[in-house]
């Protein structure tokens, strides 16, 4: 898995490719943990994420409670597969999905 993100004014852009699961979860995590002070819009672009388990549902979860409290997170450019893991887990009913 390959992380690449941009802060700008405030929007922090975190760029995931590959694929979001136990092994490489903590990765990530450790972004949302050490990244996120004075952030107030947080956007995973997941236009090249493959696949995501419970693990990466996880850390979505952790980071949008954390950005409910100072802002707002979206999820673009999410494939068939990632948007059928997040419609039958749920997760599409309280996301922001683009």
């Amino acid at each position: 898995m390959t992380i690449n993100k941009t802060l700008n004014e405030g929007t922090l852009l975190i760029a995931v490719e590959g694929r979001l699961e136990t092994t490489t979860a903590p990765e990530l995590e450790a972004v949302i943990k050490n990244e996120l002070d004075g952030v107030t819009s947080l956007v995973f672009d997941f236009s090249k994420l493959d696949y995501i388990s419970s693990a990466g549902l996880r850390i979505l979860l952790t980071a949008q409670k954390a950005m409910t409290r100072q802002g707002e997170m979206k999820v673009c450019g999410a494939n068939e597969i990632v948007m059928e893991i997040f419609e039958v887990t749920g997760f599409s009913d309280f996301l922001t999905i683009e």
